[in-house]
């Protein structure tokens, strides 16, 4: 067999990939050698010179940055020493021999290899011929030889796996297949290509496949739906040591590599790694408030810190909540070349039950019965969306699709969400994978308040069909603005497409209960205000009769902030057609914080706190070091404890005033975050620009 003669006497002896001898595949040996080279071997082997046989003495993978390879592909920006290509375009590979190819005479293939166990019937081992007509996997071509220098096309299949290749050159001699050792240097990485229309992530729109791909810098919106606040982060797709941090993640999630050409099954999985609730993935969520042993989520500027965290333990990372969890997922999916975003959902609905109602439950007394609500509202909340063909539903169902890692609802027995064509959600055809449902209420759900009466009875008492998915949004192409994107997810409300939908999603199997409330007669106008941490406000409320008689009602007034309670009860009566002004005083503890977004029912402006300024001293110029330097300002008549400052950047993890090196040419951005428990969201930037596009990690310290 002719992988069993080996090369005793060479200095580059034959070496099998990942140390194993592949099987034969249907007759032939594992590097497709058959027909005259099989039935004839022997005559072949010996009938050449022993002095004359080919032999190997470089391979050039042509892998720097400025070199054809990494330009072509768009890799260039990778801090990463190896070969990185994506599939379905033709990369090249130049090999010096000993003497000139004689293709008369010459056998040699190149052999990629992934997984521990290559095999060629699973595409995990894929030997690459000189002469095209004989390759059956991949492609190969000669483009070029000079002298004893041969340069070789390589076209991997448009579906291959994505991952980590061995790569190995193998040569006929008369003593059997002569084979270049492991070497970690010839090693190349194999992405997703939106670039190609065969890859089944291609993306036409080239300014969207700029900004959803090769954008390491992104805009994450926050607040209400109607005072809007931003957050910069730092994705990070391309900072050393984050394409291997993504791998491992599928590796730690125990990923198929046979699965790992598919964008749905990474995506899916990935929605399961990026949360650890139940597969000690990358991030602990934390909504509590308590962020003694880690970092609080509002602390985080960017992705890298996290991932390669994670990859260097194993252990899962503290804490996340849903921006944390989609801004990482985001760097995930763009550093393997899906592209993908974050979107922000104001208004939106965790339906617990399944029914497409938000149920809100309220005691004899008209308060939220917490202990009894299961449905929940967040006033935002941050999912990805990640751009593929679904080759597995009817045509027209791809493109956008809604993936979501943080924890809400388990889906086939884990923690994830999707991905859901966006097309299906607006469209109401929840029958197709993955959690339509479940994405289509969070959107799109009615409001349901019911009065439970002493004994159990539940009587709706109002239903509100326009307060879920109130504005959907994401950074915009190309610039620092926002792009409403609501309408890619629901039709306008009260149309009469809206309600066609709604019937079409009762069609497949999900059937909304019909309630019919009183009319109210007593409305209530509650003001948005704008505060300032420490400070006292007053919060004034209108209350219209147009009941026709008298009313008496009771209010309970409920102020939430990170641990503190306020309760105030009040009774109050007004007359038919009067309007009934009552005005609260608010006066925060001196410790209370800013507060956290993702708590139900509760809606908090994006409050700005002190003064907090980023500057960097002098020019930034390529290699060499320049410093940063932080500067607050406590305008609070209290002290701040135990304060924490982060500074991040394309390339730099740094605390307080410290030095960083850029070694990328053009323009960057410099965040910077606050944090202490008096205190959260407390962020500020800078731009940049120099002379050589990302900046390098230098050393942290802490206050």
């Amino acid at each position: 067999m002719l992988w069993g003669r080996r090369c005793q006497s060479l200095s580059r002896s034959c070496c099998c990939p990942a140390g194993r001898h592949p099987s034969p595949v249907n007759g032939r040996s594992s590097l497709g050698f058959s027909g005259s080279y099989g039935i004839c071997l022997r005559n072949l082997l010996f009938s050449c010179s022993t002095a004359d046989y080919l032999d190997v003495w470089d391979v050039n993978m042509l892998k720097e940055p400025e070199e054809v390879n990494k330009q072509q592909h768009h890799t260039d920006r990778y801090a990463n020493e190896g070969l990185i290509v994506r599939r379905g375009q033709e990369f090249q590979i130049s090999i010096t021999f000993n003497r000139p190819h004689d293709p008369s005479k010459d056998q040699f293939a190149l052999e990629f290899v992934i997984g521990a166990t290559p095999q060629y019937s699973k595409g995990t081992y894929i030997p690459v011929f000189p002469s095209e007509e004989r390759n059956k996997l991949w492609g190969g071509r000669v483009l070029d030889t000079s002298d004893n220098v041969l340069t070789m096309g390589i076209l991997p299949r448009a579906d291959c796996i994505v991952g980590k290749y061995g790569m190995y050159v193998a040569v006929v001699t008369p003593y059997g297949i002569r084979r270049t050792k492991k070497d970690p240097s010839r090693e190349l990485y194999i992405l997703f290509n939106p670039w190609v229309k065969d890859d089944s992530v291609y993306l036409e729109d080239g300014a969207e496949r700029t900004e959803c791909v090769l954008n390491e810098l992104g805009i994450i919106y926050h607040g209400a739906y109607d005072d809007v606040s931003e957050r910069s982060w730092n994705y990070g797709q391309f900072e050393f040591g984050i394409l291997d941090a993504c791998l491992f993640i599928m590796d730690k999630g125990a990923l198929p590599i046979t699965n790992r050409g598919d964008p749905v099954k990474i995506a899916r999985k990935a929605s399961a790694m990026i949360n650890s609730k139940d597969d000690e993935g990358v991030l602990v969520g934390n909504w509590s408030g308590d962020y003694m042993y880690g970092v609080a989520p509002t602390s985080w500027t960017g992705s890298v810190e996290i991932l390669l965290s994670y990859a260097n333990g194993g252990d899962p990372v503290c804490y996340a909540q849903c921006w944390v969890y989609a801004a990482v997922f985001n760097t995930f999916l763009r550093c393997l070349g899906i592209p993908a975003r974050v979107v922000t959902n104001f208004f939106s609905a965790h339906d617990n039950d399944g029914n497409l109602k938000t149920d809100i439950l309220l005691d004899e007394n008209g308060k939220v019965d917490r202990s009894r609500t299961r449905d929940s509202i967040w006033n935002y909340h941050c999912w990805n969306e990640c751009y593929m063909a679904r080759l597995d539903l009817p045509e027209g169902f791809g493109g956008w699709q809604v993936v979501d890692a943080t924890p809400q609802e388990t889906s086939d027995g884990m923690y994830r969400c999707g991905p859901a064509s966006v097309y299906a959600i607006k469209h109401g055809m929840v029958c197709y994978p993955f959690d339509a449902p479940f994405v289509f209420a969070e959107v799109n759900s009615d409001v349901v308040f019911y009065q439970r009466s002493r004994d159990g009875t539940l009587t709706p008492v109002k239903v509100n069909t326009s307060h879920v998915g109130r504005l959907v949004l994401t950074k915009a192409p190309g610039s620092n603005g926002r792009s409403d994107i609501t309408s890619m997810y629901k039709f306008p409300e009260g149309s009469a497409e809206e309600r066609t939908v709604l019937e079409k999603a009762e069609e497949y199997g999900v059937r909304r209960q019909d309630v019919t409330p009183p009319v109210a007669d007593v409305a209530l106008d509650i003001p948005s205000l704008e505060v300032k941490v420490g400070a006292g406000f007053d919060l004034a409320l209108d209350f219209r009769n147009s009941s026709g008689q008298r009313r008496v009602f009771t209010l309970h007034s409920l102020l939430l902030s990170e641990g503190e309670v306020i309760v105030m009860v009040r009774h109050c009566s007004t007359a038919h057609g009067d309007t009934v002004k009552r005005v609260l005083c608010i006066y925060p503890s001196p410790w209370v914080s800013s507060g956290h977004h993702d708590r139900p029912w509760i809606q908090k402006s994006d409050w700005s706190d002190g003064s907090c300024l980023l500057q960097v001293a002098g020019t930034p110029r390529v290699s060499e070091e320049m410093l940063v330097t932080v500067q607050f300002t406590n305008d609070f008549k209290f002290s701040l404890e135990n304060v924490h400052v982060r500074v991040e950047g394309p390339g730099v993890m740094v605390r307080l005033r410290e030095s960083f090196i850029p070694r990328r040419q053009g323009p960057s951005k410099l965040m910077a975050s606050l944090d202490c428990h008096a205190l959260r969201q407390v962020r500020t930037h800078t731009h940049t620009h120099t002379h050589t596009h990302t900046f390098c990690h230098k050393s942290r310290s802490r206050v």
